[in-house]
């Protein structure tokens, strides 16, 4: 049923395949602390008992809360999803309570890091360099996660009103303005990607021409961000909450980011306003003479 539930997220529900991978390992693990720990041979037979040994067992792992929260959301799904198929009459997952997690701040780089690295850094001429500026610069002044970076197709750029549509989570697209700076760079790099023979609708494609995969992008980032900066995750999602914290910081609108990054609800893009608040904190401590 695992790999049936695979198919379902994946051509029913549509999910990245960045969420498929994460499902399928979680549930996976689930099964191995089955098989290893009690005789249960039907998925019926699990209940909210099982369920919450392995949520100890994974603590005493010192496995993250959050990353045993990740978990739970994945049990949580395809317990649904056999309740829906008529596997299950009754959903354990009701009686399991997650554990409290701490909210962690995004990790950002810092404006003065951003500006050296697309204003003073090399990135070299030619293809490859304007390929991996151009990743740098997309991902930074949009927002945009990685999976929407990499299935950019030529298509979705419109240069006459300078914006890029883009197919974000649950296939919810959205537009994004482009300012003239990344408009250029795109067609700098257009030009390039033409004289390298490259064909296919994707937008970004390797020295081989073929279309970019994440880790490519991840190798990228994460060359460029440790140039710049010394945070210990240099991420393509750092640059997303960067952007976010950066808007916000320099008085963007809070909905106005919202619909930029994509997000279904404002609680989700209110996170950065954390960050904001411990700006302020700093700068009072540091301005105010009885700090």
């Amino acid at each position: 049923m695992v790999e049936k539930f695979i198919q379902y997220i994946r051509f029913e529900k549509r999910f990245s395949s960045h969420t498929i991978k994460a499902y399928k390992t979680d549930l996976d693990q689930f099964y191995d602390f089955l098989s290893s720990n009690y005789e249960i041979s039907k998925t019926e037979d699990i209940d909210h008992q099982t369920i919450r040994s392995w949520v100890v067992i994974l603590i005493e792992a010192s496995v993250s809360t959050r990353s045993v929260n990740r978990k739970l959301s994945s049990l949580k799904s395809y317990f649904k999803f056999l309740l829906k198929e008529g596997i299950l009459t009754e959903n354990p997952m009701q009686k399991v309570l997650p554990p409290k997690s701490s909210k962690r701040l995004p990790v950002f780089v810092d404006e003065d890091a951003m500006n050296i690295l697309l204003d003073d850094i090399s990135f070299g001429e030619g293809f490859n360099s304007k390929r991996d500026k151009l990743i740098i610069e997309l991902l930074y002044f949009t927002g945009m996660r990685l999976n929407e970076l990499i299935n950019i197709k030529i298509e979705d750029i419109n240069f006459i009103n300078n914006s890029i549509k883009i197919l974000g989570k649950r296939n919810k697209e959205r537009i994004i303005p482009l300012n003239f700076m990344i408009v250029n760079s795109i067609k700098d790099y257009m030009e390039l990607r033409t004289q390298e023979h490259a064909s296919g609708n994707y937008l970004f494609v390797t020295n081989s021409c073929k279309k970019l995969y994440e880790k490519f992008v991840y190798r990228v980032v994460n060359s460029y961000l440790g140039k710049v900066s010394t945070i210990n995750k240099k991420s393509p999602h750092v640059l997303r909450h960067t952007f976010a914290t950066h808007m916000l910081n320099n008085g963007a609108d809070l909905n106005a980011i919202k619909e930029i990054l994509g997000h279904a609800n404002l609680s989700a893009t209110q996170i950065y306003t954390h960050n904001t608040i411990e700006k302020l904190k700093s700068v009072y401590n540091k301005a105010h003479p009885k700090a």
